[in-house]
């Protein structure tokens, strides 16, 4: 049996609102309802199940490899909402997007400052690097 990635929780402090952020950034299907979570499905059968949180949680990094015709619309989503964005985790370069391996990438964050990433190449895929 391969290993897959089958789902991952995401600590919310209000689950509505991280998961109509999500949908309406990245263009995911609305979620469906299961337990305590607000389940997101992904194109690559990964879901997000968002989860209210009334405990400090730690914030974590998401990255969503997108085609480049999704990227121009979420990137637009992204600008159009006034979300800071930038070119590098940690919040470097502010304002940039960068063109790791030869793609695109860009970070920006989530209501609850869990770090979000779309890059159209996977690291390591090709040789240029910012």
């Amino acid at each position: 049996m391969t290993v897959q990635l089958n789902h991952t929780i995401v600590n919310a402090t209000d689950r509505a609102a991280t998961a109509d952020f999500l949908v309406s950034i990245l263009g995911l299907p609305e979620p469906a309802e299961f337990g305590p979570f607000l389940v997101l499905q992904t194109g690559n059968g990964v879901s997000l199940d968002v989860m209210r949180s009334t405990e400090q949680f730690s914030r974590q990094h998401y990255a969503f490899l997108v085609e480049e015709d999704e990227f121009d619309t979420i990137f637009e989503r992204i600008r159009d909402g006034g979300l800071p964005y930038w070119a590098g985790p940690g919040h470097h370069g502010a304002g940039e997007i960068n063109t790791n391996d030869g793609g695109r990438g860009v970070y920006f964050d989530d209501p609850d400052g869990h770090a979000l990433e779309i890059l159209t190449r996977p690291y390591g895929s090709g040789a240029t690097q910012d």
